[in-house]
């Protein structure tokens, strides 16, 4: 389930003062260089379109629901504290949008968060169709910069994601939309609470976790988070590894290669969207306790098995979320010394 963030608004607003000092007004045209464009903003957007569950939320937490013309794209539910401001916004789809619903909304600006909404190889949009149409675009820089010819629409990493990625996407779309003051902050609430987990876990042993996101069916592969992906840094956060080692953010794994991985933590995802029943944590769990072989790995027989959101395994804001997830789950279930 999604927790309430540990920073109220109340908190974020005393950070917007603390950092006003540091925070200049945007002077337009501003002009940012995103994924290898070069792009221009003769003043701040006012009919936004957010593309993918993470683009929405930071436009969210950074106050500009009144901006934020629509989203589209949400495998899970907004975050709790964000529900009354979401209700301002149109909701395109909780799945892929078409070019047409999002061009309807009269865009002055969009921005995605994944590659298979807006990258070039996308069946949703690509740059081109909007900067024909002289409407500025946004790409995440956590997929910026993962490869694209490995035949995988995600791509792969040959580093491992960090927060830095996520913190300059906060702060050039709060520079975009003149409100770089709450970007600072947001930015200041995140640091500070990935330091209190990196503290906090400093010392454990090295946990290998496993983050099995969903599956068409028991029969198929899984999907899972990727070797240098958000799942990756959620586990070094807490002081382990990811257990599968790829660099594909998203590979699909049978089981015989997930036995063989053998993690000391299975992390299930538990999503919002009704897409495959796997999509449940309690239907993945269930199958991992009562199938013949699976229930006899070690993890599962010693009920090392937690829930994540399934949004923190993509570069987001819920990834610093789910790294809490889990460690309030660690504290609860006996771990190996």
């Amino acid at each position: 389930m999604v927790t309430k963030t540990l920073c109220t608004f109340a908190g974020v607003a005393a950070l917007f003062a603390a950092n006003s000092a540091f925070s200049a007004p945007t002077s337009y045209p501003l002009t940012v260089d995103n994924c290898g464009q070069s792009v221009t903003f003769s003043q701040a957007p006012q009919r936004a379109v957010a593309l993918g569950q993470n683009s929405a939320e930071i436009l969210l937490l950074l106050g500009l629901e009144d901006r934020l013309a629509a989203s589209a794209f949400w495998p899970t539910k907004v975050l709790p504290e964000l529900e009354k401001a979401n209700e301002k916004v149109t909701l395109l789809t909780v799945e892929a949008p078409t070019l047409e619903a999002i061009l309807a909304q009269k865009p002055d600006f969009v921005t995605a968060a994944l590659p298979n909404l807006m990258g070039p190889n996308s069946k949703v949009s690509k740059r081109e169709d909007f900067a024909a149409l002289d409407i500025p675009t946004y790409i995440s820089p956590s997929v910026c910069v993962t490869k694209k010819d490995t035949g995988d629409a995600h791509g792969s990493r040959d580093a491992l994601w960090n927060m830095d990625l996520l913190y300059q996407e906060i702060d050039e779309l709060a520079r975009i939309f003149d409100v770089a003051d709450r970007g600072q902050a947001l930015i200041s609430d995140f640091r500070a609470r990935e330091a209190a987990l990196r503290k906090k876990f400093t010392s454990k042993a090295d946990l290998g976790f496993l983050f099995w996101f969903s599956s068409p069916s028991v029969e198929d592969n899984a999907y899972l988070g990727g070797g240098f992906g958000p799942s990756a840094y959620i586990a070094h956060l807490l002081g382990g590894h990811n257990a599968i080692n790829t660099s594909a953010d998203w590979p699909t794994v049978g089981w015989e290669g997930i036995i063989a991985a053998n993690p000391t933590v299975f992390v299930v995802a538990e999503l919002d969207r009704n897409r495959w029943e796997l999509d449940k944590a309690a239907a993945k769990i269930k199958y991992l306790t009562t199938d013949p072989t699976i229930s006899k790995m070690p993890a599962v027989a010693a009920g090392r098995i937690v829930t994540m959101n399934g949004a923190a395994m993509n570069p987001s804001i819920r990834t610093i979320y789910g790294a809490e997830e889990i460690a309030r789950q660690l504290e609860t279930i006996k771990l190996p010394q």
